[in-house]
């Protein structure tokens, strides 16, 4: 704890409707780190969680933009400190963790550390919400890099540099494969640490929806790859309408081989327009993942900028 003395450190609550939990949180983040500020950013809540927030000692601030991704855009805005510790309002992460994620950050010079989900209650982490968050991490991995094994996580804590580098397009539940992204785009040292999580007390409700954020989350990692890896997105674009170009056009050439005739002519073009396609293709990703590698070293000096998160001495 004595590590995290002279750090300015900022509790981010994204909350909505979680008057249930929300004065627990602001509690037992007050009682772990006492020299901490906690905000909570309230979404649009219809219930008492401002009241109780405020109640509780919170910094209660209002994002009229509905979507946990335009609360984090704000959070990072609006907050200056050197450690941020984003955790949920739901009141299922354990607030005891908190000054180990931080110490681990400032001890390995890191720029974020995922509180990973460990769970023996069935109704805390079910087992679609474990598939679904297995499958998605996994593709995640595939495509940018196998660092985390739970990306969905709502524990982090963030250096200062990350969350002033961090852009935050996405608005709903995705922005948590976002988050994911950017480190592992920029090659951040990052690490992960185990944290028990439990139900949501009786009466309070996930605003979570397993099929529609996930489809949501699944399309939003299509788009960071073809956004953050257009060359390799194209290409696979190339090759399937190579391949389909040839799958058509090889049974034209059987026949033209044994007649000398073209009998099947709207194939023959159809054969060639999908050719015309994968060369396009092929060459969108080109020239894209040229503009790409600027927009990544532009953000990569803009992360540079701002000063690594370091023990400091009274």
């Amino acid at each position: 704890m004595n590590k995290l003395i002279n750090q300015s450190i900022a509790i981010l609550v994204p909350c909505y409707n979680e008057e249930l939990t929300v004065a627990a949180i602001v509690r037992d983040f007050n009682a772990c780190l006492p020299q901490a500020v906690v905000y909570v950013f309230d979404n649009n809540s219809k219930d008492a969680t401002v009241r109780l927030a405020l109640d509780a000692g919170a910094v209660v601030r209002n994002v009229p933009l509905q979507g946990k991704g335009n609360v984090i855009r704000r959070m990072f805005a609006d907050v200056d400190a050197d450690i941020y510790i984003m955790v949920d309002g739901d009141n299922t992460y354990d607030a005891s963790v908190a000054p180990q994620l931080a110490e681990k950050l400032v001890d390995e010079g890191l720029d974020m550390v995922v509180g990973t989900r460990v769970s023996t209650e069935h109704e805390a982490y079910r087992f679609g919400h474990r598939f679904g968050n297995r499958l998605l991490t996994g593709s995640v991995a595939a495509v940018f890099g196998n660092t985390f094994t739970d990306m969905l996580s709502g524990y982090r804590v963030f250096s200062r540099r990350y969350a002033k580098s961090f852009a935050a397009h996405s608005a709903g539940f995705e922005t948590e494969t976002e988050l994911t992204v950017h480190a592992l785009e920029l090659r951040m040292p990052v690490a992960e640490v185990e944290t028990i999580y439990r139900s949501r007390p009786e009466g309070s409700v996930s605003k979570l929806n397993t099929y529609r954020d996930g489809v949501r989350i699944l399309w939003t990692i299509i788009k960071l790859f073809k956004t953050e890896k257009p060359l390799a997105f194209f290409s696979l674009a190339f090759f399937a309408f190579m391949l389909a170009a040839v799958g058509f056009a090889l049974p034209l050439l059987q026949t033209y081989l044994e007649t000398g005739l073209v009998p099947r002519l709207p194939t023959a073009i159809l054969s060639v327009a999908l050719s015309l396609f994968g060369v396009i293709s092929l060459n969108c990703g080109l020239i894209l993942d040229t503009v790409t590698k600027g927009r990544i070293e532009q953000k990569r000096f803009a992360y540079l900028a701002i000063s690594a998160p370091r023990i400091k001495h009274a």
